[in-house]
């Protein structure tokens, strides 16, 4: 291969002005390889208003453009579940990257947690199943954080990717799974205009506004957040607490328990357009700069739980590049940043009394906060896009196969293992969706279910086309 290198990227969430943490990352992908590469950047999702600079973007329309784009490019780098959409990609003569920074089986165990046993047991089959495809096909598996690549080489020698070709290859397999972690603009954000003091009903220009960064999901725990305001707002009045975005911009992620819990818990305290404020709509991402430049601290507060420890949390990226002081919960890779380099606080997991004192630390004592602004505008260089994308774009730039997919015996034995992985369709998956249905509840349950699955159905057919009406 010479010359400017084809590249597809593909991702499975909405490409539109307002994006959400995987989009961002497809773009940002799309944008540093544009430089040396032909890039056509797809999503399987909503797609509108956006224009890239210097590569293509549009929607991905079926098997057919699927096929096009596969024949077109040399390297692949997918996150989501292109490969559970189309199979027959695993068996393509491409170079593979799969972007694994997000851990998606392990948040949705926890996003599931509230439907019935059957339905629960399935998405987490289909996610543990979704994983190993991926791993199973992949040339290079990217992740974003060196806790999330232990992680992934322990899934990776489960699978047999740790064998003796990849091994001979590189001892340390950097060549097989590398570190990319989320990243931020080179370029200093710009305030355009005020967006939240003096802006918002109930925030004044001289008011200390904590800024939640992004969506409230299951896994986070806004709710001991909003205890540890209503401790402080005694001793510190002029606190107020921003939620971001409280409806994602993927048209299929509803709002979930989390962020009901958390509206309910701030409107019985009467905290509501006093202390607390919910942005219902999406920040554009070319707009967030202003909401970030506006506030005084950034919070992120999560639950004690196995997504905790292998997450990366994009919205802390946003705070770095800002300038913002954190306070956040312990657990995750970002905290350990956070205490390691002094960039505000990290307390235990559902200490209201910890959070409540960290937040009226860093708000009363301006002396602290400037000192902890300083350090965290000397880190942030350390995660601008072109720096942290380095390793995609050397790869991207000399693309090879993995030894063991191109090895007979292993690649053979590979591909088996993926393909037992492979998703049932047509009548096999409504077969064993049944056979799960007799086992859980006999007769009756098929029954019910079916005429449960018949209306859904219905309804789908009868629904407005999401993607079209925004």
């Amino acid at each position: 291969m010479s010359g400017r290198r084809r590249v597809w990227i593909a991702t499975s969430d909405a490409l539109t002005p307002r994006m959400a943490g995987p989009a961002i990352r497809g773009w940002q992908m799309a944008t540093a390889l544009a430089a040396s590469c032909d890039v056509r950047l797809t999503t399987s999702s909503v797609c509108r208003d956006v224009t890239g600079a210097g590569f293509t973007v549009g929607p991905l329309e079926g098997a057919a453009a699927a096929r096009a784009l596969a024949e077109w490019c040399e390297v692949l780098v997918f996150q989501g579940s292109l490969l559970d959409d189309h199979p027959w990609l695993c068996d393509v003569d491409r170079v593979v990257v799969a972007d694994l920074y997000d851990p998606f089986h392990l948040e949705q165990v926890e996003q599931t947690r509230d439907l019935e046993p059957t339905t629960r047991r399935r998405i987490a089959r289909a996610g543990v199943a979704s994983v190993d495809r991926q791993l199973l096909r992949a040339d290079l598996v990217l992740c974003a954080s060196d806790r999330q690549r232990d992680f992934w080489v322990g899934h990776l020698a489960a699978l047999g990717r740790v064998n003796p070709a990849t091994y001979d290859e590189d001892p340390t397999l950097r060549s097989l799974v590398v570190t990319v972690p989320f990243g931020l603009p080179a370029e200093p954000p710009v305030r355009s205009r005020p967006r939240l003091k003096g802006v918002v009903p109930g925030i004044d220009a001289d008011d200390s506004v904590l800024l939640w960064g992004g969506g409230v999901y299951n896994w986070f725990d806004p709710v001991t957040l909003v205890r540890a305001v209503d401790v402080i707002r005694r001793d510190v009045p002029r606190v107020r607490l921003f939620f971001l975005g409280m409806v994602h911009p993927h048209p299929d992620v509803a709002e979930m328990r989390a962020a009901a819990e958390t509206r309910a818990l701030a409107e019985r305290l009467g905290m509501v357009g006093r202390q607390v404020f919910f942005n219902e709509q999406w920040v554009r991402y070319d707009e967030r700069a202003d909401y970030l430049l506006d506030a005084d601290l950034g919070v992120s507060t999560h639950h004690e739980h196995l997504e905790t420890a292998y997450a990366f949390r994009t919205r802390m990226l946003d705070y770095l590049w800002a300038g913002l002081p954190i306070v956040c919960t312990r657990g995750d890779t970002f905290a350990d940043l956070v205490e390691r380099r002094g960039l505000g606080r990290a307390v235990p997991a559902g200490d209201v009394a910890a959070l409540a004192a960290a937040l009226r630390g860093l708000l009363t004592d301006p002396a602290e906060r400037a000192a902890v602004r300083g350090r965290v505008a000397a880190l942030a260089p350390d995660y601008a896009w072109p720096l942290v994308l380095a390793p995609l774009l050397d790869f991207a730039a000399a693309p090879r196969r993995a030894p063991d997919l191109l090895d007979p015996v292993l690649g053979r034995q590979l591909r088996r293992a993926r393909r037992s992985r492979t998703p049932a369709s047509g009548w096999r998956a409504e077969v064993g969706i049944a056979a799960e249905h007799l086992r859980e509840g006999g007769l009756r349950r098929v029954s019910e279910k079916a005429v449960s699955r018949l209306r859904h159905v219905a309804g789908r057919s009868a629904a407005p086309d999401r993607s079209a009406t925004g």
